[in-house]
């Protein structure tokens, strides 16, 4: 009998903690804000601003007029770490070089061409996954059609998700990343020559950052874009991703992959600058980067002139990166 009660008890145990778990309310999805605090922390810290500080380029150009621009840095996927590092670096830039003043915006409800109307370009800073309504999407395509410009960091390349026109007006989508964030990699210039180039001083570089290639049905091609920078896949450190069990097989000859970096194009009247670096927190105080990142700005504010005749209808000069030390 005694055996039958604590088998009895057992079963009774049993199921009060099933019931118990059973009406435990589900735990919800963190909100945005609260992902963005838990994320961001208190970065950057006075340390790494001063870094920052002390890597803000002299501007290459005076603009034509006043220009404001909206920084947009939410996230629906993958959250960098870098966002709070690239506000700030657009912040120190406005403030220092006066090419530009800006906003910060999180909230999908800029996106209205009433709001739009005061700003000369839209900065998609490291945004992932978003998914504005349809009027949003026609507010940001009539935007930079009717004149205006779109500059995308990093991450920009991995949104839109079922908005082609969204993918296109960035160049494509994501589609993993060999060259990891811990990596120093090889970068050739395409046409040193290039007003979006300068930064570069005529010769190619090592940069450490994480790397995307695209999905070849969605990327746009070098017959639409003016490619900029781009891995130099001579160099054996570039090839060396292609021997992990992830990536063998992938490609059958690594020094044939064409992975663009840095991009420019023309959209109906206005203009994209994109550009892949900014994985890294202080690839946001790199001067180097920083003065190919506000180029690309001021070319898509319409403050400096550059061609944006597609890579495959002319020839340049391209610059391979030096031999690693």
């Amino acid at each position: 009998m005694r055996n039958a009660s604590v088998i009895t008890a057992l079963i009774t145990l049993s199921l009060a903690c099933f019931a118990m778990a059973q009406n435990k309310p589900e735990k919800k999805p963190k909100t945005w804000p609260e992902t963005a605090i838990e994320k961001f922390k208190d970065n950057p810290t006075p340390e790494h601003k001063a870094t920052i500080d002390a890597g803000i380029p002299t501007r290459t150009a005076d603009p034509a007029k006043d220009r404001k621009v909206l920084v947009f840095y939410r996230c629906e996927g993958f959250v960098h770490t870098s966002i709070p590092f690239g506000n700030y670096a657009m912040e120190a830039l406005a403030r220092d070089t006066g090419a530009f003043s800006m906003d910060l915006a999180d909230e999908y409800d800029v996106f209205t061409k009433e709001n739009l109307a005061q700003y000369d370009g839209i900065i998609f800073n490291n945004t992932t996954h978003l998914k504005p309504s349809a009027p949003q999407r026609d507010a940001i395509l009539d935007f930079v059609k009717s004149g205006k410009g779109i500059i995308g960091f990093h991450a920009a390349a991995d949104n839109f998700k079922g908005w082609e026109e969204g993918i296109a007006m960035i160049g494509g989508i994501f589609d993993g990343h060999p060259w990891t964030a811990g990596g120093t990699w090889a970068f050739k210039v395409e046409d040193p020559n290039h007003p979006l180039n300068a930064a570069f001083k005529g010769k190619g570089l090592w940069h450490k950052d994480e790397i995307y290639w695209y999905k070849k049905d969605s990327f746009e091609g070098r017959d639409k874009l003016r490619v900029l920078l781009s891995l130099d896949m001579s160099k054996p450190e570039n090839a060396e991703p292609f021997k992990a069990e992830k990536w063998k097989g992938k490609v059958e000859d690594p020094k044939k992959v064409d992975v663009p970096v840095s991009w420019c194009r023309e959209i109906g009247e206005g203009r994209l600058f994109y550009t892949n670096l900014g994985h890294n927190d202080m690839t946001f105080a790199d001067e180097t980067v920083l003065l190919h990142m506000l180029d690309g700005i001021q070319y898509a504010l319409g403050d400096i002139e550059a061609e944006a005749i597609p890579s495959d209808e002319i020839n340049v000069e391209i610059v391979s990166a030096p031999d690693a030390e």
